[in-house]
């Protein structure tokens, strides 16, 4: 292991995680791998037939009986929770905060559609400062925002007596979602600065080199394959959140998405006619005849009044008054990165 504390920050505030996983903040801090599934052991879909075929096998493979779910809003979770037996508890996170989205109604919906116990956990500003630490320190690095929403929902299922939980995070980055990032076809410098969710530049006094990620999806001189770069390092980092919940709760899990792969190339024309994910859109109208499909919501997380009286990061390794014109969502990325810096620290 190589110990860079200037590009663990880099690459942590470019893509939310470490993308080298032999870079590390400090010795004897290691990151945990995901160990994403490999393209050619995934299960290729041509169709929303192919898709419900391959999740009915991939969930007769495991124990349901003893099973909970993560239930959003969207089309995803919806899907799932459609196979799980009936009486399956269905847990749907709601942010205490005036400007926070409420998934719980249409995730209800699909509960009584398909007879699951529908579970409200509410989250908290309180609750993230309250589980950081844990979540931190169990990965080796900062956490991704909604690792703590991720986590209090694990361990309420815990708590609750299920062993295993299911979720549907992959779906985005294999089917097509994320319009906004297919939305055309990007050159090289366009995406990195699509892409980055905060530019290390912008706040930091002595940032690392992280350009060799965007190199390795380079094509020529100016182009670059952004779309496996979203299912490489965009899923890695999404996926990292949900994993790193389960296992400091003790739960086992599974994304079903996650071993599924589109068997043709993703028809970008469809996806920015309004039709991302259309192939689980067709699956989505087969289970569910009688709702609209819905469309994808903004995060749940309030990022934007949980960082509003944030003054900014005090730690020498940040420029003075960084935090000025940030968003809360890149605030709250600066306040992990600081917060995981101090507990570095104290270790």
């Amino acid at each position: 292991m190589k110990v860079d504390k200037n590009y663990c920050m880099s690459s942590y505030l470019c893509f939310r995680y470490v993308a080298d996983p032999e870079i590390v903040f400090k010795e004897g801090v290691n990151h945990d791998d995901h160990n994403q599934i490999p393209v050619e052991d995934k299960f290729p879909c041509k169709s929303a037939d192919d898709i419900d075929e391959y999740i009915k096998k991939i969930l007769e493979e495991v124990d349901l009986s003893n099973a909970a779910i993560f239930l959003s809003g969207g089309m995803d979770s919806a899907i799932l929770a459609s196979y799980m037996p009936k009486g399956t508890k269905a847990y749907t996170a709601r942010c205490v905060a005036k400007s926070a989205i409420d998934e719980t109604e249409r995730a209800a919906e699909y509960c009584r559609i398909n007879g699951l116990e529908h579970v409200i956990v509410d989250v908290t500003w309180d609750d993230y400062l309250d589980t950081m630490d844990a979540l931190m320190q169990r990965n080796g690095s900062p956490f991704i925002p909604n690792e703590p929403q991720a986590y209090v929902m694990a361990r309420k299922i815990k708590e609750d007596g299920a062993k295993f939980v299911i979720y549907g995070n992959c779906a985005d980055t294999e089917f097509g979602g994320m319009d906004k990032l297919l939305s055309r076809d990007w050159d090289y410098d366009g995406w990195v600065e699509r892409f980055t969710f905060l530019s290390p530049d912008r706040v930091l006094k002595t940032p690392g080199d992280v350009k060799e990620v965007y190199d390795r999806y380079r094509i020529g001189d100016t182009g670059i394959d952004f779309i496996k770069f979203m299912k490489d390092i965009y899923a890695e980092s999404s996926s990292a959140a949900y994993t790193n919940a389960c296992k400091l709760a003790g739960l086992s899990y599974l994304d079903p998405y996650e071993k599924l792969r589109m068997a043709d190339p993703l028809d970008l024309n469809r996806v920015r006619a309004g039709e991302s994910k259309y192939l689980l859109r067709e699956l989505f109208r087969k289970k569910y005849p009688m709702l609209p499909v819905p469309e994808k919501l903004g995060m749940s997380r309030p990022a934007e009044e949980w960082m509003k009286d944030w003054e900014g990061p005090k730690r020498e390794e940040f420029l003075s008054g960084c935090v000025n014109g940030l968003s809360g969502e890149q605030k709250l990325l600066l306040f992990s990165l600081e917060r995981f810096l101090n507990l570095l620290d104290e270790s």
